[in-house]
């Protein structure tokens, strides 16, 4: 696997979890060797993460001031200079996976994943908080072409290369049309996973002259690859790749529906040549977020959704309460409001990026309106993102009405996160789109019973049964969606504890890894008959 994100190690969105969980579930079955690669960024140690050099390379040389003992060089040529990066390789084995990170200039100079950090815009001012790094394009190439030089210096021959997102998608062809890679990969086949296919998520490049630099690839293929202006990768996989997306819904979504216009129409483009998209919903590792094991999560009680017994989750409602109402204090957070009461009050929960994509506008609007017409619930967002949400929210929870009933925690912290799940009776995910969702999963493994737009992957939340769902995405619904959720929670107590009791069922029936690994295999199996190709 090759990927920007690993849970534990790097990580922004769904892929980290994905990644890690489906290696690790490949790797256990016994009949998997799965390697993974991604970038060491500056935000990671990789000696105290227990990685230590892999002591490949061709000779020795310097990366970022620091000698190293074997390196080895990788071709990064730009429009008007030959050129090229040295890197160098760590390794370890995690929970049965074998993951490598690669040392660069260019990857160890990032204080974040995909974007620009605080720190980042203090030290330079174009370097904007949440904005995209100028040299992301490259930040990929260099990725998987060091993930290719490695396995051929390691000798290794994979079956599959599984590559995680448009960060990756680009692999495929220059496996194939670049003269250094495609004798040594000829029996190799390759999967490429659309994570998001929205518009800013396909890592498209608008220089084509630089995409043809900087890849190796030969014109026609920059050419053939593109989609309206752009090389972008996805469709330069298309035909080197059997491709996929994160859930049945999502797929049909982008290649039957109108909403294919949020991608600009990648789905139906790749249609009209011909692909279409598997869709495999992810799995979840219900051993990651049990309950039941508090000191895991770093919860304050323990608690046992899928037999009922739910004592210890009030009370680790009533100890995030407390913290809040003692404005925490938080490392990674800044607190921007309070919450009343002990947690008799139902809690409203949302987390998770704040762009237009997860529908915040909507749930800002939402919330607002049931302020004025609802005196009996709260709402903690936690969560950072675009700056216009983050003061609309910093607004919203300190003056009007909202005060006492919102409560924004601006950042990110991994284990207050688990906290927020375990707390919440409710979590909302209005997203505009969704191709698969995993916070869903997580709030109903841990009794946060969701509230979910219709839409991609959401739709395996079942109205009802294992949560709420609604289809018109607007404030109006969503608040109608909230106080359908609010009457049962007054009103019958005992069947809010049996959706929460189903939707544990459900998951642990139908959305496990291990459920879906099979699926994935089936794609490796088709994946390697397109090695053999004539035309390769």
């Amino acid at each position: 696997m090759v990927s920007r994100e690993y849970e534990g190690l790097a990580g922004a969105g769904g892929v980290k979890d994905v990644c890690r969980q489906l290696a690790e579930t490949l790797a256990a079955s016994g009949h998997c060797s799965v390697r993974v690669v991604l970038p060491r960024y500056g935000f990671m140690d990789a000696a105290r993460l227990g990685f230590s050099l892999a002591g490949i390379g061709l000779h020795s040389g310097r990366i970022g001031g620091r000698r190293y003992g074997e390196i080895f060089e990788v071709d990064m040529n730009y429009t008007a200079e030959e050129r090229r990066e040295a890197v160098a390789i760590w390794r370890s084995e995690l929970n049965g996976v074998t993951v490598f990170l690669v040392e660069a200039d260019r990857f160890a100079t990032k204080r974040g994943v995909y974007t620009y950090t605080e720190e980042d815009e203090q030290e330079v001012a174009w370097q904007r908080r949440g904005g995209g790094h100028f040299d992301y394009f490259a930040m990929n190439i260099l990725l998987q072409k060091a993930a290719l030089d490695l396995m051929i210096l390691l000798d290794e021959h994979p079956d599959v290369i599984h590559c995680q997102d448009g960060h990756a998608a680009t692999l495929p062809a220059m496996m194939r049309e670049n003269c250094g890679y495609r004798p040594y990969f000829s029996r190799t086949g390759a999967v490429v996973t659309i994570h998001n296919a929205g518009l800013g998520y396909h890592q498209e490049v608008d220089d084509l002259a630089f995409a043809k630099a900087v890849t190796g690839l030969p014109k026609r293929v920059i050419l053939s690859g593109r989609l309206g202006v752009s090389f972008d990768p996805f469709i330069a996989a298309s035909d080197y790749a059997i491709l996929n997306t994160v859930s049945e819904n999502y797929g049909r979504e982008l290649q039957q529906t109108p909403d294919d216009a949020r991608t600009g129409w990648l789905g139906h483009t790749l249609l009209e040549q011909g692909v279409t998209l598997a869709g495999i919903t992810n799995g979840i590792d219900p051993a990651s977020f049990d309950p039941t094991r508090p000191e895991q999560l770093g919860l304050a009680a323990g608690y046992d959704v899928g037999r009922g017994e739910l004592d210890g989750k009030q009370r680790c409602k009533a100890a995030l309460l407390a913290q809040i109402a003692g404005n925490g204090p938080w490392e990674q957070v800044k607190q921007f409001g309070a919450l009343g009461g002990a947690g008799e009050v139902p809690l409203f929960t949302f987390i998770g990026r704040l762009t237009q994509q997860k529908g915040v506008d909507i749930l800002i609007q939402a919330i607002i309106e049931l302020l004025q017409q609802e005196s009996l619930s709260q709402f903690l967002v936690f969560g950072s993102g675009a700056p216009e949400f983050e003061k609309q929210l910093e607004l919203l929870a300190t003056s009007g009405a909202g005060q006492g009933k919102v409560c924004f925690l601006r950042g990110y912290d991994p284990f207050l996160v688990n906290k927020v799940y375990a707390a919440g009776d409710f979590f909302l995910i209005p997203s505009r789109y969704e191709p698969c969702g995993l916070t869903d999963y997580i709030a109903q493994l841990l009794g946060n019973l969701p509230i979910v737009h219709r839409v991609g992957g959401l739709v395996k939340v079942l109205d009802g049964q294992t949560g709420f769902s609604y289809n018109d995405n607007s404030p109006v619904a969503l608040a109608a969606a909230i106080m359908r959720a609010l009457t049962l929670y007054r009103q019958d107590p005992s069947g809010i504890r049996a959706m929460q009791m189903a939707a544990v069922e459900r998951i642990a029936r139908y959305h496990t890894w291990e459920k879906v690994r099979g699926d994935y295999l089936h794609l490796y199996q088709q994946a390697r008959p397109m090695s053999s190709q004539d035309r390769w």
